[in-house]
C-alpha cells in the first residue's frame, strides 16, 4: 500500500528536480555579478548545507525552500567553472557538455525506471567511489594531476554520478517516495546531474585543449 501510494510522487520529484536546475541556472547567471572574494565563502556555505542535508536524510525530509536556496547558491559557485571553460575552450564546449549531460542523465534514468532490476545494492560501492573521488580532488590541490590523470579522474566521475542516477531512480521505483522525501530526492538527483555535468565539461575541456 505504501509503495503504491508513494510511487505517485515520482513525477513530483522530477518536477522539483527540473525546478532546481532552473534555480541553479539563475544562480549561474547571477554569478556574473558576484565579487570573486565571495565565491569561497559561498562554496563553504554550500558544503555546510550538503552536510545538513545528509543529516536530514536520516529524518527523510528537507524543505523546498532549503532545496531552492541551495541550488541557487550552487549555481553561483558553478559560475567560475563554467566561465573558465567558456573562455578557454569556448562557449560551444559548455553547451555541448550540458547537452551530453542531459542525454546521459535521461538515458540512465529511463533505463533505471524501465528495468526490472533493483540497483539499490550499488549504494555502498558508490559511496566508497565518491569518497575516493573526494580524496583525489584534495590530493590534486597540493599535487596537481597531469591532463591524462585528470581525464581518467573525470571519466571515473562520469561513471560514479551516472551510477547515482541509476541508484536513486531505481530506489524510488522499488521502494517509493513519500511526500516528505520529494525535496531530498530532488536534491540527490540535482547533485548527481551537476557533478556529472562538471565531469563531462572537464573531459570536453581537456580534449579540446589537446586538439589545439
Amino acid at each position: 500500500m505504501y509503495t503504491q501510494t508513494s510511487a505517485n510522487f515520482m513525477p513530483s520529484v522530477l518536477r522539483t528536480f527540473a525546478l532546481s536546475l532552473a534555480f541553479a541556472f539563475v544562480g549561474t547567471m547571477a554569478g556574473v555579478f558576484v565579487p570573486p572574494a565571495l565565491f569561497l565563502p559561498l562554496a563553504i556555505l554550500e558544503f555546510v548545507m550538503i552536510l545538513a542535508a545528509v543529516f536530514f536524510r536520516r529524518k527523510k525530509a528537507i524543505s523546498y525552500s532549503f532545496l531552492y536556496i541551495f541550488t541557487f547558491i550552487s549555481g553561483i559557485t558553478l559560475y567560475p567553472i563554467v566561465a573558465y571553460y567558456a573562455s578557454t575552450a569556448g562557449a560551444n564546449v559548455v553547451v555541448m557538455a550540458f547537452a551530453t549531460t542531459a542525454v546521459v542523465f535521461s538515458g540512465v534514468a529511463i533505463y533505471a525506471a524501465k528495468s526490472k532490476r533493483n540497483f539499490s545494492f550499488l549504494g555502498g560501492f558508490l559511496l566508497a567511489a565518491l569518497l575516493a573521488l573526494v580524496a583525489i580532488s584534495i590530493f590534486n590541490i597540493f599535487f596537481p594531476l597531469s591532463s591524462t590523470g585528470m581525464l581518467a579522474y573525470s571519466f571515473i566521475g562520469v561513471l560514479v554520478f551516472s551510477g547515482y542516477v541509476l541508484f536513486d531512480v531505481s530506489r524510488m521505483k522499488h521502494y517509493g517516495v513519500s511526500a516528505e522525501e520529494v525535496p531530498l530526492m530532488a536534491l540527490s538527483l540535482y547533485l548527481a546531474f551537476i557533478n556529472l555535468f562538471v565531469s563531462i565539461l572537464r573531459i570536453f575541456g581537456i580534449l579540446s585543449s589537446n586538439d589545439d
